[in-house]
């Protein structure tokens, strides 16, 4: 998409990454204490989290990093459900280096809805984000970081991190989620009055996982699963996207207002994100940055 191209542009910096095995704990003697170098920069590509070849994640660990003060932005890529990769977030990957050099990343790949093989979206692929964060957590202690994470999502990622923050959080894990695009109420006449779409639909369910007489439409949207209880939420909307209705966007804010989640709606002109001024981007960039600082500092002891 192009603002993630144009983000690029927006934080032109240079990142060096190394890999060491240093620890940031004390060594205590009897007569003096010897405090370890911070640690170093490290990258992990293809971190396997299950069984399937497209459970993986890249996770990127800052220099500095400790178990007290070191939290986890979280990027999920789009793609319909059906296609896209974590490569495609490389652009945020560099916006949060450049912003936020002292939060890790991670940056999620999950197991595509294929509906040749009959293999579903819903509710796989927020199970997959939820099984991302629980092994996350599990290993924070090795990792030195803190297991609070923010979530930046690009459309149908955008999607995924709404539904597991309002939905699956239940720890309250999650500090924030960034909404690029995200569709958020498939109940929408948008959605509803496509006959294509509500095929798609119902391919998309795991109808084993969800109770008798569910209402899928419902049950995967965003903006109806929103409680006093959902993390702080930026929306950024296009507002000619052929893809996500601009009465997407307006019915989240309404229902965000309703439960009294903090959050901030902005409509930029044009469509899906591919076609955004540079002062537009620039503008997501900067709110986004402010959105991380204010949910997810890092508080230095």
């Amino acid at each position: 998409m192009r603002y993630l191209y144009l983000l690029l542009i927006a934080i032109s910096f240079s990142i060096s990454i190394s890999s060491c095995s240093s620890s940031d704990d004390e060594i205590t003697t009897d007569e003096t204490i010897i405090e370890q170098p911070p640690l170093e920069a490290v990258t992990f590509t293809n971190v396997s989290y299950g069984d399937d070849a497209q459970q993986v994640y890249d996770l990127y660990l800052p220099e500095g990093r400790t178990a007290s003060t070191t939290k986890v932005v979280v990027l999920i890529h789009g793609g319909g459900w059906i296609s896209g990769d974590k490569s495609d977030m490389a652009a945020s990957v560099a916006f949060v280096q450049a912003f936020h050099p002292d939060h890790a990343i991670v940056n999620v790949n999950y197991v595509l809805a294929d509906l040749a093989t009959g293999t579903e979206a819903f509710p796989n692929q927020y199970l997959d984000i939820q099984a991302v964060i629980n092994q996350i957590t599990a290993q924070s202690e090795d990792l030195h970081i803190l297991p609070e994470f923010g979530m930046i999502g690009a459309s149908a990622g955008a999607h995924l991190a709404m539904m597991y923050d309002y939905v699956y959080d239940t720890n309250d894990q999650v500090k924030f989620v960034i909404n690029i695009v995200g569709p958020s109420d498939f109940t929408d006449p948008f959605y509803s009055e496509d006959p294509t779409f509500n095929i798609a639909l119902n391919l998309f369910v795991d109808e084993s996982q969800f109770p008798e007489g569910t209402d899928y439409a419902v049950a995967n949207s965003p903006a109806l699963q929103v409680t006093t209880s959902s993390s702080p939420t930026l929306l950024f909307y296009g507002n000619q996207d052929p893809l996500v209705p601009l009465s997407n966007g307006m019915q989240l804010d309404s229902n965000l207002n309703a439960a009294n989640v903090p959050h901030l709606f902005t409509v930029y002109e044009g469509g899906h994100g591919d076609d955004w001024s540079e002062e537009s981007t620039l503008d997501l960039t900067l709110k986004s940055s402010d959105y991380i600082n204010t949910y997810l500092p890092i508080i230095t002891q």
